[in-house]
């Protein structure tokens, strides 16, 4: 499987997951979508910085833009890439952060420490925490 066919799945199980599975339907929220955008664009610098100064560099075959096999420099946007970086790298970043976000909330829902609690300290306060 390609990268861009795994990027492309990881997309569509982690939106079926969000919407349907779990039920979170964090994509039709707007507060989500605002969230997003900040994330997606500290993403974005960090993997043109990787990708742009060729640190991180991907075969022709696997993605659907063009890879630096030509010795021609990347281009900044176009040929399936965005700020260097190829699309696939925004559609895994995107599975990622709705994954991580719908169970967080799943699990929030389910119950899973609604109130947080620090529990009691590891030592208490006059008392030397040395070495034992």
């Amino acid at each position: 499987m390609s990268y861009t066919s795994l990027a492309v799945l990881s997309v569509v199980l982690v939106l079926l997951l969000d919407t349907i599975l779990l039920r979170t339907r964090l994509v039709l929220r707007l507060d989500f979508w605002l969230a997003y955008a900040i994330i997606v664009f500290f993403q974005a610098v960090s993997n043109g910085l990787l990708t742009g100064s060729e640190t991180v560099q991907y075969a022709d075959e696997a993605i659907l833009g063009s890879g630096n096999s030509s010795g021609q420099p990347l281009p900044f946007i176009g040929e399936g890439r965005i700020f260097y970086a190829p699309i696939e790298d925004l559609l895994f970043g995107f599975s990622f952060v709705l994954l991580t976000l719908s169970i967080w909330i799943a699990l929030g829902r389910a119950g899973l420490q609604r109130q947080p609690q620090a529990g009691p300290p590891l030592w208490q306060s006059g008392s030397d925490p040395g070495p034992d």
